[in-house]
Order: structure tokens, then C-alpha cells, then sequence
């Protein structure tokens, strides 16, 4: 009676195994964390040429993006360009932005958060703060589907 028992809790075992998925290993990690840190660094490019639409190719094309800043929530891409398009007006409006001090955490192979500092420096001054972004691996490409930015006091 054991036997049976045994054998089939030593089957039951190994095919739950050949099932489970890949864990990621800390160079799949690290490679991860290093092509969302590629995609921040191009959204400053695309930024810094005065290219808002360039920069928001790093968000999600979908109205269910949440973008969170100034104590308001904007929901949906097209929004968060236009909301972006009217606090930034023109290249000059723009400035010069950077981020640093990137913080990546990948949680699963599809699932990610980053965080960061940003700055703007314009004509008129500068403003900074920090950034929580919440990134999903969709189609192969990582995308950011929540962005909560803050301003430093």
C-alpha cells in the first residue's frame, strides 16, 4: 500500500516540476533591469530633443495607463500626452530633463517597478523629484503601465 502511495506522490512530484516555470536567474535579472534602464535613458533622449511623442513611447498605448502626479490621477495615454503636451509647451518649455539613482526590481519575467529621480531644468529654473514606475513586459517589449512622479518640496 505504501509503495503505490509513495510512487505516485514521486510522480505527482516531478510533473508539478517539468511544469513550473523558469525562475529568473540573477543574469536574466540584471539583463532585464538593464533594457528598462535602456528605455528610461531614451525616454531623457527623446525628451532633451523635444520630442514629447518620442518620450511617451515608453508608456503603455492603452486607456487603462494610470499616470499619477500633483495629487491628480490622469487615466489613459492619450490623456497622459495631452496632459503632458500642455505642462510642457513647445521645445523651450520642455527644458532639459535627467533621471538617475534608478532602482529596478523585476518581479516576475512579464512585471517590473522602477524607481528614480528626475530633473527639469528650463530657462526659468528647475524642478525635481522622484518616480515610481510600474513596467509590464508585453509583446517583448517593456512598457510603463503606472507612473506616480512626485515633486520635491
Amino acid at each position: 500500500m505504501i509503495r503505490p502511495f509513495l510512487a505516485g506522490a514521486v510522480f505527482l512530484f516531478a510533473a508539478a516540476c517539468a511544469s513550473a516555470p523558469d525562475a529568473l536567474t540573477a543574469q536574466k535579472e540584471a539583463a532585464e533591469a538593464a533594457t528598462i534602464t535602456a528605455l528610461l535613458k531614451a525616454q531623457d533622449a527623446a525628451w532633451n530633443e523635444g520630442d514629447i511623442d518620442g518620450f511617451m513611447n515608453g508608456y503603455w498605448p492603452s486607456e487603462e495607463l494610470r499616470f499619477a502626479s500633483g495629487g491628480n490621477v490622469v487615466r489613459g495615454y492619450e490623456a497622459t500626452l495631452a496632459r503632458y503636451k500642455v505642462r510642457y509647451p513647445g521645445r523651450e518649455g520642455m527644458g532639459e530633463l535627467s533621471t538617475s539613482d534608478y532602482e529596478i526590481d523585476i518581479l516576475s519575467e512579464d512585471a517590473a517597478i522602477a524607481h528614480g529621480s528626475w530633473k527639469v531644468t528650463t530657462a526659468e529654473g528647475s524642478s525635481d523629484g522622484l518616480y515610481t514606475l510600474v513596467l509590464r513586459k508585453m509583446d517583448g517589449q517593456w512598457l510603463i503601465v503606472s507612473d506616480t512622479t512626485t515633486l520635491s518640496d
